[in-house]
């Protein structure tokens, strides 16, 4: 289906330089012509409902070529457009660079599993989480939660450390991430969910689980997906740079109002979907079975 664009928010603030902060949108970054990857709209929940389980295979196939596995751990969910009092997530087990479209799993708030979506086991951990996430954020339609090596190496940071705003990447996060700093073990209890999604908060997009991993959510998958990729980038890329300090030194951050700026131009839906592009594209390229 022919995307079509989503109206853009204007506003008339400037910093303190003279940079209007202007339009929230993906045509920002747009010159000489039309941006390529705009949001797509639907006819009906049906048709939106298989894009983005999809886009949610689509996103599998990405973590798993970014090297996110860690046994049966992680797992991605889509809020099911058509009942979104249900949600589809992965079937328990199956190695993200094998998971298909047809192989996402449909449950309820009580984890029973649909029968319009694959039989199978789901990973107890993840629908509590997810489960917990899709009911506290009725704006979030996405949400992915991963072991991944570096995200686990942040999060045992002393005294549950934010990332600080050390680049132009990681300001998509400025005030909209957390820590979660109360782990209570496998989240295999339906308070330990709903402590997860508290600790995000209402406009987070990331939240950094104390001794766990990381979490992220947004209004597509895509923009979820993004999110995580440059979540564990960014506590690559501050690690990094902690071991390159000298006695005495200390990072070099970005200032409140520029950091300010660049989340404004960079941290819209609109913004997180395209950036998830690129990799979606490559995916398809090697192999796109995963859209059956």
């Amino acid at each position: 289906m022919a995307p079509t664009p989503i109206t853009p928010q204007r506003k008339a603030e400037t910093t303190s330089r003279g940079y209007e902060l202007g339009e929230r949108s993906e045509q920002v970054i747009a010159k000489g012509g039309e941006h390529p990857y705009k949001r797509p709209h639907f006819k009906n929940k049906q048709d939106e409902r298989e894009w983005a389980k999809q886009h949610m295979a689509g996103a599998f196939r990405v973590f798993a070529r970014k090297g996110y596995t860690e046994g049966t751990a992680g797992h991605i969910s889509i809020r099911d457009p058509v009942d979104p009092q249900t949600f589809w997530i992965n079937p328990l087990g199956k190695h993200f660079a094998l998971i298909k479209a047809s192989d996402l799993v449909h449950v309820d708030e009580e984890g029973n599993v649909l029968a319009d979506g694959n039989q199978c086991a789901v990973n107890a951990a993840g629908f509590m989480i997810h489960s917990a996430l899709h009911k506290r954020r009725p704006d979030v339609n996405a949400a992915c939660h991963a072991h991944s090596t570096y995200g686990k190496a942040w999060s045992c940071m002393p005294r549950g450390k934010l990332l600080s705003m050390i680049n132009q990447d990681v300001c998509t996060f400025y005030k909209s991430h957390s820590v979660y700093e109360d782990f209570g073990g496998v989240a295999l209890e339906a308070e330990e969910g709903t402590k997860i999604a508290e600790s995000l908060g209402p406009q987070g997009k990331g939240c950094i689980l104390t001794n766990h991993g990381l979490l992220t959510v947004g209004h597509t998958v895509d923009e979820a997906a993004y999110l995580f990729t440059l979540l564990e980038k960014s506590c690559q890329v501050q690690i990094a740079a902690q071991s390159a300090l000298l006695p005495g030194e200390q990072l070099r951050e970005i200032g409140d109002e520029e950091a300010a700026y660049c989340e404004h131009h960079d941290g819209s839906h609109e913004m997180l979907y395209t950036e998830f592009q690129p990799d979606l594209e490559f995916e398809m390229a090697m192999n796109a079975d995963f859209m059956n």
